[in-house]
């Protein structure tokens, strides 16, 4: 049986922050509200708790001592967050409202990883932040959760060293940290469709590293998308899995891709997220790679609601 991992922890923001930044802090437990409508008491069956923050000792695995350190700076934070009144916030208000709802989801991927190898399917309701290097945090991306996950996972021998990871990226803006996360990892294979119009922009040493570069331009609406999508996925985790299956699959889901999204620059409608999403991991089960499935960007104000649409089909389907 699929799971989702959820904790009430996850929502960040406090009061003024949507006048500064269109994302919506709040929209993790509005699509934890959106599945508890779905399925009543039924959620509990799949739902898991998550237990506490991420620590920084935990964190060292993937950024520098002195990057985590930087974080105590208000000028670190707000512009990583592109926020930059937050400059004059004290750091300590920072902590409580924007990193540690950060922290709970990097525990929350963790989590995730170990139920999608126990299950299958898990979808962790927050994080997927994808522009964390491991010096340097940009595109509201302070922790990168999903090199936490693969390295801690690998540190605790529940993956190989050398196990096969395959990351479907689908995100609006192209996973720049996570390709400097595993720059030298050839075990970790990387297919990113993203808008090549928009931010990041010339990052050669990210876009080189993908394995499977599928760059689209501003416009890109949803019937060309699924049509690069279906011709080149299968491909992508066939030729990952030539020398061994790949060990996990992760597919970094975010939802700017939607065309009301002010900062994706794509064309995509709630029918063709949907679509993609139940594709994907269609994908990676019928090969028998287990997935876990992260909600990265969104900054519509239905971004919560195409979340929980994907999330509600998949745990009916899985």
């Amino acid at each position: 049986m699929a799971k989702v991992v959820y904790s009430r922890h996850y929502n960040l923001g406090f009061w003024g922050f949507e006048r500064f930044h269109a994302f919506d802090g709040k929209k993790y437990g509005r699509a934890w509200k959106e599945l508890s409508t779905a399925f009543g008491k039924r959620l509990s069956e799949f739902h898991i708790e998550v237990d506490r923050p991420a620590t920084f000792a935990e964190l060292e695995l993937v950024h520098s001592s002195d990057y985590l350190s930087s974080l105590y700076n208000s000028k670190v934070v707000a512009a990583a967050l592109e926020m930059p009144p937050f400059r004059h916030i004290p750091n300590w208000v920072l902590r409580w409202k924007i990193m540690s709802p950060m922290l709970w989801a990097c525990r929350g991927t963790v989590i995730a990883a170990k139920a999608a190898l126990a299950d299958g399917l898990a979808i962790n309701l927050s994080g997927g932040y994808h522009h964390a290097k491991p010096n340097r945090s940009e595109g509201f991306c302070l922790f990168s959760d999903i090199a936490m996950a693969v390295k801690q996972l690998r540190h605790e021998g529940v993956l190989e060293d050398e196990s096969i990871i395959a990351y479907v990226d689908l995100d609006a803006h192209q996973g720049n940290g996570v390709c400097y996360q595993f720059l030298n990892d050839p075990h970790f294979r990387i297919l990113d469709i993203y808008n090549k119009q928009n931010y990041p922009f010339f990052d050669d040493t990210a876009t080189d590293r993908i394995d499977c570069d599928l760059s689209v331009r501003s416009r890109c609406v949803g019937s060309k998308y699924l049509e690069i999508l279906r011709t080149n996925l299968p491909k992508f985790l066939d030729d990952s899995a030539k020398s061994r299956l790949p060990s996990l699959g992760i597919y970094n889901a975010g939802t700017d891709v939607y065309f009301k999204d002010r900062f994706g620059g794509l064309r995509l409608h709630s029918q063709d997220i949907l679509q993609r999403d139940l594709y994907v991991v269609e994908q990676f089960r019928i090969r028998g790679i287990p997935v876990v499935m992260l909600p990265s960007g969104g900054y519509s104000r239905e971004s919560y609601r195409l979340l929980a649409d994907s999330v509600t089909e998949l745990l009916q389907r899985y």
